[in-house]
């Protein structure tokens, strides 16, 4: 069995983009599982986050195995 680290580049990514150097980033969101929108239950490792450019443009990132 070969281990998903989703989780683990979704956290280093949420972390790391404030960092920017040159201020591109004003804002992150939360790390979002996917889950059974009733039930809840994880459908896969996939993780997503918005994030907020200094202009006010947003963005969706996607971690997800492939």
């Amino acid at each position: 069995m070969n281990l998903s680290y989703c989780d683990r580049i979704a956290a280093i990514i949420k972390e790391e983009l404030p960092k920017d150097e040159f201020g591109l980033i004003a804002k992150t969101g939360p790390i979002n599982m996917d889950l059974h929108p009733t039930k809840g239950y994880f459908l896969s490792t996939k993780k997503t986050m918005s994030v907020t450019d200094r202009n006010g443009k947003s963005y969706m990132i996607t971690v997800e195995e492939v």
